[in-house]
Formats: structure tokens, C-alpha cells, sequence
């Protein structure tokens, strides 16, 4: 992490001070989990409060006592009204059967099995996943499988926090975002944990769009 915040100093020297205020970057993957149950809980966190999608979850996983999370054939067995039963909507439903049968015949890989493949790979097999998306996969890629070089320039609070970095008027299209952040290679998934941390930082500096 020293050579990450080494390096991203010299690339932009605006995070210079980021770092200095912030410290060191404390950013780790929950390494155990596998993809296809971080992908479930991704599924249950969205368009919801955090609160409502844990205690689906907890309705959910307590339908399956052996004390593991349930394995995809499990899932499919499980009657349609039980999950609805759980607070499941039948659109999340749906994607999480798809995600099942991607997980069965091995698209969706396994923890060991991702080790081996690249992150543009990774995210052109998970997005094929119904209700899953580039970001979705993003995040999967740096929280969970622990992916150094990952920039999520969709994502809001990055976005937010260079233009806090940078003093801009506005947000940087995403296109754009990613052509600054090349130079931040490889080491972008640290600049994105230090441009939450900005973004967390400057809330409550009002906002102005140009």
C-alpha cells in the first residue's frame, strides 16, 4: 500500500494531502466469500435501504438451517411463494434463478476459478447475469476478490470525490474519468478507496453544477 500511495502522489499530486489527512488505505477484501454469494447479496441490496435488504437476507438464509449459505440447486428447489415469502420482489426472483443457472454451468466461476481470470473477462461473463452490472461486478472485483487495479467510473462517489480532488464545477463524465485515471495504474482501486474518503469529505460542501 505504501508504493500505492507513492505512486498515486506523484501521479496526481492533489492526493498528496488526501493521503496525508486520510492515512493509510483500509481497504480489505472479504477475500472467503464466493462470487456467487456476494452476487445474491448485491441482488437483495438493490434499489433498498441496507436494513430492509439484511433482514430479507436473514429471512432468506434462515430458510436453509445447515448453517452455510445455500448452494445454487438449492436455491431452484426452493418454491417461488417461500422467497416471496422472505420479501424477495419476482424480479429479483428472476435474477437470482439466472444467477443459479450461471452459477451451475460455470459462468458464474468460483472464488479459486476467478483467481485465474482477468477482470475484463470477469465482467463481460457476470453482466450476463440478469440484474447485474458493470458496477456490480466492479465491486466484486476490489471488496471481494481483492483486485488492485479497478476504477469504477460509474459510481457516484468517485465521481464526486476528484471533482472535490480536483476543485472542479463538475463531475467527470465517466469516459473521461478514465482516461485521467490511467495514469493511476496499477494501483486505481486504492484511488477510488481515497476518492470515497473525498467524497465523504466534502458532503457537506454544497454542491453546484456548471
Amino acid at each position: 500500500m505504501i508504493l500505492a500511495r507513492r505512486h498515486l502522489g506523484t501521479a496526481e499530486p492533489a492526493f498528496g494531502p488526501l493521503i496525508k489527512r486520510i492515512g493509510p488505505c483500509r481497504l480489505k477484501p472479504e477475500r472467503a466469500r464466493e462470487p456467487f454469494e456476494a452476487l445474491l447479496r448485491a441482488i437483495a441490496h438493490q434499489q433498498l435501504h441496507a436494513r430492509a435488504a439484511e433482514a430479507i437476507l436473514g429471512r432468506f438464509l434462515a430458510l436453509y438451517p445447515e448453517g452455510c449459505f445455500p448452494e445454487p440447486k438449492q436455491i431452484l428447489l426452493t418454491d417461488v411463494m417461500t422467497l416471496k415469502g422472505c420479501g424477495w420482489s419476482e424480479s429479483k426472483i428472476a435474477a437470482i434463478h439466472d444467477l443459479c443457472r450461471k452459477a451451475i454451468d460455470g459462468t458464474v466461476p468460483t472464488r479459486r476459478a476467478a483467481a485465474r481470470l482477468e477482470d475484463a473477462v470477469l465482467i463481460e461473463r457476470l453482466t450476463t447475469v440478469r440484474g447485474i452490472g458493470r458496477w456490480t461486478v466492479e465491486m466484486l472485483l476490489i471488496f471481494n476478490l481483492g483486485r488492485p487495479d479497478v476504477l469504477p467510473v460509474d459510481d457516484f462517489g468517485v465521481q464526486e470525490g476528484y471533482r472535490i480532488l480536483a476543485g472542479l464545477d463538475a463531475r467527470p463524465k465517466p469516459k473521461v474519468l478514465a482516461e485521467i485515471g490511467a495514469c493511476w495504474a496499477p494501483y486505481r482501486s486504492t484511488a477510488a478507496w481515497y476518492l470515497w474518503r473525498a467524497a465523504d469529505e466534502g458532503k457537506k460542501i454544497p454542491y453546484k453544477a456548471s
